[in-house]
């Protein structure tokens, strides 16, 4: 089977929790992953929202022309305003809509990046309540995790929600078995019906 290639990026203010579950769910899926850091100065290490710290594979800018299976951004409001800032995420964005690949974006990001760039117009879009507002209210989801499989963009709304985010994104790039498989031995929370809707 080919590989999948995933990028996460990183800025500083990153929501740590949205950025790390996805990061070790798309390990734990045995995708092939790169961090890379959107950080304007090129710093590799990076200060996430509530101060821990994490370390990116590569700056942004050097894997900019390689194609994903799926980008990922991740929240919090210091961290996805970085990123909407950044010229080079919104190009990526803009390639993986070319080649019809997915996106996924969790929490400020979808609001901070996706809306205000106006990359997804009319896409259903998720998204924390506190930015909630930004997204157009005929295309507002309050679904935990929303999936537009028509624009193939998997949105989200924050950390209380990152595991579901995660595992959507594998089931969409890989399907329900492996989701499941990498779901069981996390042991989620038996509201969240992985089983049901995995295991089926």
């Amino acid at each position: 089977m080919k590989p999948i290639n995933v990028l996460v990026c990183v800025a500083p203010g990153s929501e740590e929790m949205e950025t790390v579950t996805a990061i070790d769910v798309m390990k734990r899926a045995g995708f092939c992953v790169t961090v890379a850091s959107a950080d304007p100065e090129g710093s590799l290490t990076l200060t996430c929202s509530r101060g821990v710290q994490l370390v990116c594979d590569a700056p942004l800018a050097s894997v900019a022309d390689q194609p994903f299976d799926c980008v990922i951004l991740p929240g919090g409001i210091d961290g996805a305003q970085c990123l909407g800032d950044s010229a080079i995420v919104i190009e990526i964005i803009k390639q993986q809509q070319s080649d019809h690949a997915w996106v996924a974006a969790i929490c400020a990001a979808p609001a901070l990046v996706l809306q205000r760039h106006q990359l997804y117009p009319t896409s259903h879009i998720s998204c924390h309540p506190s930015v909630s507002e930004q997204i157009p209210e005929q295309w507002r989801s309050r679904r935990r995790v929303m999936t537009d499989y028509d624009h193939k963009l998997i949105t989200s709304q924050g950390p209380g929600s990152a595991l579901e985010f995660a595992i959507e994104i594998v089931h969409v790039l890989a399907g329900k078995a492996l989701a499941w498989q990498v779901a069981e031995p996390m042991v989620p929370l038996p509201n969240l019906q992985y089983e049901k809707k995995f295991a089926e």
